[in-house]
């Protein structure tokens, strides 16, 4: 049977390995050599185990979304990530990359962001542990991503912005590797995602299976299986997805679904499909498919949600494409935006644009009422409350919500120090009639 794992060189199959410049090959060659040793070390369990339980909060809980799953007539659950500390999944990675790095005597950490929960997770792991911190980041991640930034600020954190080509989280990847080329002794880069040279696709993902591994024990208590039928994840590098894959990657009665963003479209020009637009190649330090042109120039991906904005697929998703292990579907920005709200609105949880690209399967697949479909709910959509705004155009319904006892009142100026009576706006009092009181 094939074996969907990596293999002693760093491959999945045609997919992985380092393809890095000589000045990263010290740092490379310590982690290859040192990062199992370490990570299965009785003191790195103790303590990587220890801060999951008390500083993430894990387990994390697997709820079953009951209106979900009567809507769709099957059973639905989600692998509530969200409610990791800082708000997604990414803590799990930066714990486990953290303490490798306190062993290996580093004393600063970089790393790139690209919907800023990656920042946020290693800006918190540094202050934990009292390290210093750059965080390089898109120029156009920055803007629309501006709470993370600002959490990443007061953690204490530098951010650096990334100002060349595409400007989102491809740029802040190539920024980062240069600060590393040039700080190669006593910087350890974080990387937040199963990309970039062996051994990160699988070290990040064995610090991420905690995600799969709770999700067999926690099913054994609710559906007396730990077998799922379906797993689904987004996919960009995709962490979140190989996290909640781990376990499953070489059982064959668990399909995996792998969810891409399709942007405005596959063939608009302004897609991150990247299984369906890629080629093999080279990104980062690994083998992999990737979105590029027939002279091998990378093409710049587009995604509303910036964790999802990434020419490339982590070398693990890449096999799973090839060997047709994965189930991969592309999900436009209308259906992603959608099915934010749809979640909200239907299970009381808002989710990041990135989570919703997934939950958007449910209208693409067909399901059976015994099946057992497990999603990675895997990020809180707090930081993407400007985007939901933005794109739905809620600006000024955001100031009636203390006011939607009556739909007949006035409301107030934006500014509150105004001195002049509220202003009656009878067009849109109507609107947020209809909205609220629509089927």
């Amino acid at each position: 049977m094939e074996d969907y794992n990596v293999d002693k060189d760093g491959f999945y199959g045609d997919f992985g390995g380092a393809f890095i410049p000589e000045m990263l090959h010290p740092n490379i060659d310590e982690l290859q050599k040192k990062y199992i040793e370490i990570t299965q070390s009785h003191d790195f369990k103790k303590e990587f185990n220890k801060l999951l339980s008390d500083y993430v909060g894990r387990p994390t809980p697997l709820y079953f979304a009951k209106r979900l799953s009567k809507k769709y007539n099957t059973k639905i659950y989600l692998k509530r990530e969200d409610l990791c500390h800082t708000g997604a999944h990414k803590i799990n990675n930066t714990i486990g990359q953290i303490i490798l790095a306190k062993k290996l005597g580093k004393k600063r950490i970089i790393a790139e962001t690209g919907a800023g929960q990656h920042g946020v997770a290693t800006a918190t792991v540094c202050a934990l542990m009292g390290i210093e911190c750059v965080v390089y980041m898109g120029e156009i991640d920055i803007s629309r991503q501006a709470p993370n930034v600002a959490r990443m600020k007061m953690l204490g954190a530098k951010v650096r912005s990334a100002t060349s080509g595409s400007r989102t989280l491809k740029d802040a990847t190539n920024e980062a590797i240069r600060d590393w080329i040039s700080n190669p002794v006593d910087t350890h880069y974080i990387i937040g995602s199963v990309v970039g040279p062996h051994p990160y696709p699988d070290m990040v993902a064995r610090f991420q299976s905690v995600i799969g591994y709770e999700t067999k024990k926690q099913l054994i208590k609710v559906e007396k299986t730990d077998k799922p039928t379906h797993v689904i994840a987004c996919v960009g590098g995709g962490s979140n997805a190989a996290g909640l894959f781990y376990p499953f990657l070489n059982d064959l009665d668990v399909q995996i679904v792998c969810v891409e963003a399709a942007g405005k479209g596959v063939n608009s020009g302004e897609s991150a499909a990247t299984s369906i637009l890629g080629t093999e190649g080279i990104i980062h330090g690994a083998k992999t498919l990737l979105m590029q042109t027939n002279d091998g120039q990378i093409t710049e991906p587009y995604s509303i949600s910036a964790g999802l904005d990434y020419p490339g697929i982590g070398p693990m998703h890449a096999n799973l494409f090839k060997t047709k292990r994965g189930n991969f579907i592309s999900i436009n920005d209308k259906d992603a935006m959608k099915w934010g709200l749809i979640l909200s609105q239907m299970e009381g949880i808002i989710p990041a644009i990135e989570t919703s690209h997934a939950f958007a399967v449910l209208e693409k697949m067909k399901f059976r009422k015994d099946d057992i479909i497990v999603f990675n709910c895997s990020g809180r959509g707090d930081k993407d409350l400007d985007t939901y705004i933005n794109y739905f155009k809620l600006w000024d319904i955001i100031f009636l919500f203390p006011y939607l006892h009556a739909f007949s009142i006035t409301f107030p100026t934006t500014s509150s120090r105004s001195s002049k009576p509220p202003k009656t706006n009878a067009s849109l009092i109507l609107r947020v009639k209809n909205i609220f009181t629509s089927g």
